[in-house]
């Protein structure tokens, strides 16, 4: 599971070969969630989170949304 980015309280991550369609993974000492990356951002699923922290988090992947899919595809397309 490379971490990817930590901002805060939250780390972003991949979970190698889970599953083919680009996303990003997030934790916190809380919670986690998952958020599509492509073809559009969206959240997939979370445990544990509040509406606040989910949008949060979402303004934060908006924010690297490109920066996750170059690391994405450097791990996953090797």
């Amino acid at each position: 599971m490379p971490t990817i980015l930590i901002i805060g309280k939250y780390r972003f991550f991949f979970n190698s070969r889970e599953e083919l369609r680009m996303h990003i993974h997030v934790s916190t000492s809380d919670g986690t969630a998952k958020f599509w990356l492509e073809p559009l951002l969206g959240l997939s699923d979370y445990y544990n989170l509040s509406t606040k922290e989910l949008k949060e988090i979402s303004e934060i992947i908006k924010e690297h949304q490109n920066e996750f899919i170059k690391a994405w595809e450097k791990h996953f397309r090797q």
